[in-house]
């Protein structure tokens, strides 16, 4: 895989703030409320602003009660599940995402197919791991800050998941990181894990998001200030690894000739 790109080097990070960057968003959004895209659907833009929809698939990897289920829902801008429930089998969920490259000033729509498979579920049918690996583009592992054991399975998660594919965008996230204060993973040990792996890593929040005034829909602007890191993030990643495999930019990894 090629190193990672430094933030903010291929995305540019804060334009999903900026007028223009809120009506390229309005079409993921109707009424204040994140639109839920089927896996043949897709955001509805006026003419002028046509743009090139870049698609990827992505596999979300952890131990059980991690978060997993949760991050997807955040990330779509669904209700947050209050109480856990082990997935059955694999559930898959489609994101887009617009974003504006730092080279080119082009806008990209980034639509991303998350697969997210119960830990139950992988160990008992040997096809679920390979179904979810297939043609997969990143893997996504989470740890939560509350559960010391899950941060340290890590190694062992990419060794088992990602190990036999090397050309794999690979991120790692904490969940429950509101929950910080009574966290299990101290600083010094995700400084040590960055270094040892030059992983990316983020941080999001398990708490359910900001409503609006029914007090019962979910605020859809407010949800996407709250993960716009991790899209951001990860759009970041993939476009710098397609642009490297096709040739585009220099291949910076360890295993590449000099």
């Amino acid at each position: 895989m090629a190193r990672p790109p430094a933030p903010g080097s291929v995305i540019v990070p804060d334009w999903h703030e900026s007028a223009e960057g809120k009506e390229y968003l309005a079409c993921i959004l109707r009424k204040n409320r994140r639109r839920v895209f089927g896996l043949l659907e897709r955001p509805v833009l006026p003419p002028p602003v046509a743009i090139d929809t870049a698609s990827y698939k992505i596999f979300v990897s952890g131990k059980s009660g991690v978060g997993k289920t949760a991050l997807v829902a955040k990330l779509a801008g669904l209700e947050v599940p209050v109480v856990h429930h082990e997935t059955a089998g694999i559930q898959t969920t489609v994101v887009f995402w617009p974003a504006k490259l730092q080279a080119s000033d082009r806008v990209v729509m980034f639509r991303f197919e998350f697969w997210d498979c119960g830990e139950s579920a992988l160990k008992k049918f040997d096809h679920m791991l390979p179904a979810c690996k297939e043609k997969t583009d990143a893997f996504l592992f989470l740890f939560s800050f509350t559960d010391r054991a899950s941060f340290e399975d890590l190694p062992g998660q990419l060794a088992r998941v990602a190990g036999d594919a090397p050309g794999v965008v690979r991120m790692v996230i904490g969940s429950k990181f509101d929950q910080y204060m009574h966290t299990d993973v101290p600083e010094r040990d995700l400084t040590a894990f960055r270094q040892a792996w030059e992983l990316p890593l983020f941080r999001v929040k398990s708490v359910p998001g900001r409503r609006l005034a029914d007090g019962r829909t979910l605020d859809g602007w407010a949800g996407l200030a709250d993960i716009a890191h991790v899209l951001n993030g990860l759009a970041e990643q993939l476009w710098h690894q397609d642009q490297v495999a096709a040739g585009l930019l220099p291949d910076t990894s360890e295993n590449s000739p000099s």
